[in-house]
């Protein structure tokens, strides 16, 4: 007898076509390489979420989607192995009713964000979710000298206690984390938050020292909305991208 959890229950073809497509987008999008992962809560069932087994995110297919439960344990592993930091995403659906989507990234404009005192700043209405402030994981304070990877319950849940409401946290000489309240917002957030971090570095560089006319909070807020809804369209076009090229 298996003592593996049991199934939240079916999904439909083209919830893991989806979620297989969003690995792909990721990588052509420059946010992940070979490293890095997406997943998205059970339709129906909100104690259960999918993600690929370990690989390289531009290769999954649909065929490479496991189920696990919120302590994320494989439903349907089937011998297929598990990424380490798999306790990033179960961590945070425990903790986030309102999360759906979830990815983890070494997205390298990103990354010196978490290394030094510097404020990512919304530097343009795609990147509005920013506006609020990001918050930084650091694993060592609390563990000490580590390999750096949130590979178990007790990290998840010290790198929860720092993401909190927010979207977006930085993660320490490791990476970042990007949410969503649909697959294709969490999609939307990991994308923009590397293209506003790129155009930062850029604006710093051209700035020499003077004032940067970035967004406020409040613009923040009023340019959340309108964001939504581009999200969807950047997901059609990037969704479409995948479709050509995989026929699923």
């Amino acid at each position: 007898m298996s003592d593996a959890p049991k199934s939240g229950g079916p999904v439909t073809e083209e919830f893991l076509a989806n979620l297989a497509a969003a690995s792909r987008i990721l990588a052509a999008q420059g946010v992940v390489d070979a490293f890095g992962h997406i997943s998205h809560r059970h339709p129906d069932n909100p104690d259960r979420y999918f993600m690929s087994k370990s690989m390289a995110p531009a290769l999954v297919s649909p065929d490479d989607i496991i189920e696990y439960d919120l302590e994320s344990e494989p439903c349907n592993a089937d011998g297929r192995g598990s990424f380490l930091e798999r306790f990033i995403h179960g961590g945070i659906y425990k903790a986030r009713p309102d999360v759906q989507s979830v990815v983890h990234s070494h997205s390298p404009s990103v990354i010196p964000f978490g290394l030094v005192d510097e404020k990512m700043c919304a530097m343009f209405h795609n990147a509005a979710f920013v506006a609020a402030g990001v918050p930084v994981f650091d694993i060592s304070e609390k563990f000490g000298a580590t390999d750096m990877l949130v590979s178990d319950h007790a990290k998840s849940d010290a790198f929860n206690e720092i993401l909190g409401d927010k979207d977006i946290a930085w993660m320490r000489a490791h990476g970042s984390v990007a949410c969503g309240t649909t697959i294709q917002e969490a999609v939307f957030h990991a994308v923009y938050t590397e293209v506003n971090a790129r155009i930062q570095h850029w604006t710093q560089a051209l700035s020499n020292g003077r004032p940067i006319a970035a967004l406020s909070e409040e613009e923040g807020v009023l340019a959340h909305g309108p964001n939504q809804g581009a999200a969807l369209r950047a997901w059609d076009l990037w969704r479409r991208e995948i479709r050509e090229q995989t026929n699923w």
